[in-house]
């Protein structure tokens, strides 16, 4: 077999090939259309229920059936994301409009999933029957062939309403997502019809009839005022309020009860909000919280938060809506296919191709019909008129041999071959006309057609039929009667199908919420050897001062009200504030420093740390591995920032030591190699924090400093124990700066 190689540019392959599928994804899978508002998955699932016969009067069937018939026809993209798309269609705190009538566990508001495909059973609504898969019958829309051309399927589902507004949809697809809110279908029906009724509408003359969007959580949308520009453009955001009630308590305390919450909380949101909520008594963001507890349940939403007596309850609901999620953000972005390719489309523009697909649906819907009364018109005439010739035509398929020569007499006027009574008959039977279909209807005609009142009801039906003919053709010729008709079927999907609006919208005023300071006190701050920071009151250290000194690297006094600073060994300042550290008693554990702060244990050593206040009083000495030396003035580092660096250093040093200097007179280098250099501390220079300070000690080849320790009088004993000798820092000889200073032998 001859072979022949293609040469490509591997880049232009690699190109081509993304650009494929990234197209594949966007119009095949994550995105719907705007004439159904349905995802293929979701239209498919559902094609393939009405072809199954799961119908709303019927049986429901096990969703594993629905599934395993979906994927092998329709659908080869594996069964879950089938089970997943028909789980969120029945799901009707996600849809504002079900489609799926499900039976058994689909899963709560809360986030539990659904159960199994092998034990859920479903079958359509009665609405997804009547306005979303009627008339498939009548080739209102094309079929297309399957992945495997084995089996044909609908390009898109004949929807008579704006799906894609009243449920809304979420996709995520390469490089683009879609994200539309549902609406009320009354109101979205109504603008259709204003639409319908003047094409020129503006937006604003929609939202007249389309207040916002209706979420199935309820809840309450508070910048009304920013709709119009959303609706105009189809991006935006949305703000949600959830619904908040005051009911009295317990012993005179007061209830705060969530009955509604925003739509983007629903899943692991109300859990995440639950634990939110703890977070702000826990942290002591508030004092007001005694206890709260989820008692939602099939009948809705209800989250108790229960208060003391003399909260501020608007106060609180504020703190609600800044620190959790019961105030949160819808993002729009109304993207959808249009005419195959992904368009952002504003109110109007979705409206409008839904409308025009409507009058496609009507068109074709209505010419199918009118064919068929046309045919049925020509085969009435040809009985009526074989009604009044009946015995002449009885004559002829006597005499007749077989049936073609019956239907050629009866066609074409031939009576060769043909036995008649009379030469009348022979005559008569030679001008008959009848068409084929009229003649094939006369053939197959039964006898019981001859009595009287058969006779009379063949002539009310053709005149029916005459009465539908007109009807049909002035529908097609007439856009106005075709509009009459569309608004008809709306007004009567709307009359079944229509339900209060469940969210509220409104221009909320902004939520402030009022900080209550806490009482200033001086409290004690711990942290022991492996990080974990806590504090406690002055009595309680002062009841535990030489436990409290032994056990904790640092120990130090500072105010609840103000802020910790950690100085560490990449030359970072990390400060907390104190309020974030948790209060507690001398025994609590603590948190790691990691949790309340930007410190990072795994790449950064804490060498000082103390209160920013007594920082401000206090000059700050600063020593590096490579022996560089600088005074910092204490003020440089009162920062409001989490993180800042602290000083400058070379590339690859690090920060042996901080000290805040206070009755000192001399310091004192220690390097590896074992030589102690003491210097007076006059000899350092006052210095930026962004300075990278002078030399204190000559290194030696690899020898680097290793210890810092600080005289503070001339006759004090001041030992260090090195490699098991006792150094006394007292005796050494007084140097210079940027000498070597003393080797201590072993």
């Amino acid at each position: 077999m001859n072979e022949r190689i293609l040469k490509t540019e591997y880049s232009e392959l690699m190109q081509r090939s993304y650009i494929d599928y990234a197209m594949s994804v966007i119009i095949a899978r994550a995105l719907p259309d705007v004439r159904d508002g349905l995802k293929p998955v979701q239209r498919r699932t559902l094609y393939d229920m009405y072809e199954l016969g799961i119908r709303y009067d019927r049986p429901y069937r096990k969703s594993a059936r629905i599934v395993g018939d979906t994927m092998g026809k329709y659908h080869p993209h594996g069964d879950s994301s089938i089970y997943e798309a028909l789980v969120v269609m029945s799901q009707d705190f996600k849809k504002g409009l079900p489609l799926i009538d499900g039976h058994g566990n689909f899963g709560n508001i809360e986030g539990d999933g659904a159960a199994a495909m092998r034990y859920t059973e479903a079958r359509l609504q009665k609405i997804t029957q009547e306005a979303f898969l009627a008339d498939l019958d009548k080739g209102v829309v094309d079929f297309i062939p399957n992945f495997d051309e084995t089996e044909k399927e609908p390009a898109v589902l004949p929807v008579r309403i704006p799906n894609l507004l009243i449920n809304g949809s979420e996709g995520i697809a390469v490089g683009m997502a879609t994200s539309i809110p549902p609406h009320n279908l009354g109101e979205v029906i109504d603008a259709v019809r204003a639409y319908m009724q003047d094409a020129s509408i503006t937006t604003e003359g929609l939202m007249k009839y389309i207040k916002g969007p209706d979420f199935p959580t309820g809840g309450i949308v508070i910048n009304k005022s920013d709709l119009k520009e959303i609706y105009k453009t189809g991006t935006g955001k949305i703000r949600i309020r959830g619904r908040v009630e005051v009911e009295k308590g317990k012993a005179g305390r007061v209830n705060l009860v969530i009955t509604e919450i925003p739509y983007p909380m629903i899943g692991s949101g109300i859990a995440r909000f639950l634990s939110d909520v703890a977070a702000l008594a826990e942290t002591k963001k508030t004092m007001d919280i005694v206890d709260i507890s989820n008692q939602s349940s099939k009948e809705g939403i209800r989250i108790v938060i229960e208060l003391r007596k003399d909260t501020d309850v608007e106060n609180f609901k504020n703190l609600l809506y800044k620190k959790t999620r019961l105030e949160d953000t819808f993002g729009v972005n109304m993207l959808a296919i249009a005419n195959g390719r992904p368009e952002t489309m504003g109110l109007r523009e979705v409206i409008r191709a839904s409308v025009e697909f409507q009058f496609e649906l009507a068109e074709r819907k209505y010419t199918t019909l009118l064919a068929k009364e046309q045919e049925k018109k020509e085969i009435q005439e040809g009985l009526i008129k074989a009604c009044n010739v009946i015995d002449l035509i009885i004559e002829i398929l006597r005499g007749s041999r077989d049936r073609t020569m019956a239907k050629n007499c009866l066609v074409e006027g031939k009576t060769e071959g043909i036995t008649f009574k009379s030469k009348e008959s022979v005559v008569m039977a030679g001008l008959l006309r009848f068409t084929e279909k009229q003649a094939n209807a006369i053939l197959e005609m039964r006898l019981y057609r001859l009595i009287g009142l058969e006779l009379d009801a063949l002539v009310k039906e053709h005149e029916e039929t005459l009465a539908n003919i007109y009807r049909y053709e002035d529908i097609l010729e007439r856009r106005d009667s075709m509009a009459a008709v569309l608004m008809s079927e709306l007004d009567a999907i709307k009359k079944e199908y229509k339900r209060k609006r469940r969210t509220t919208v409104e221009d909320g005023t902004e939520a402030v919420y009022e900080e209550k300071k806490p009482e200033e006190m001086e409290i004690v701050f711990l942290m022991d050897r492996f990080g974990y920071a806590r504090t406690i009151d002055m009595g309680t250290y002062e009841r535990n001062r030489e436990a409290a000194d032994g056990e904790n690297r640092f120990v130090f006094t500072c105010k609840n009200t103000g802020r910790i600073c950690f100085f560490t060994d990449t030359g970072s300042l990390h400060t907390v504030k104190a309020a974030d550290v948790p209060f507690g008693k001398f025994r609590d554990k603590g948190v790691p420093l990691d949790n309340v702060s930007n410190f990072h244990s795994s790449r950064e050593q804490i060498v000082y740390a103390a209160s920013q206040t007594e920082l401000h009083l206090r000059r700050l000495v600063f020593v590096t591995q490579f022996s560089m030396l600088k005074i910092v003035d204490g003020g440089e580092f009162d920062v409001a920032k989490r993180t800042v660096a602290a000083t400058r250093l070379q590339e690859g040093d690090r920060v042996v030591s901080v000290a805040a200097l206070y009755e000192q007179k001399d310091i004192v280098l220690r390097s590896a190699a074992g030589f102690f250099l003491r210097m007076s501390l006059e000899e350092i220079p006052e210095k930026k924090k962004s300075a990278l300070g002078v030399r204190g000690m000559k290194l030696e080849s690899e020898d680097m400093v290793e210890a810092v320790y600080y005289i503070e009088s001339a006759g004090a004993e001041n030992t260090v124990s090195w490699q098991g000798k006792t150094v006394n820092l007292c005796r050494l000889k007084t140097g210079k700066r940027d000498t070597k200073g003393v080797k201590v032998r072993v």
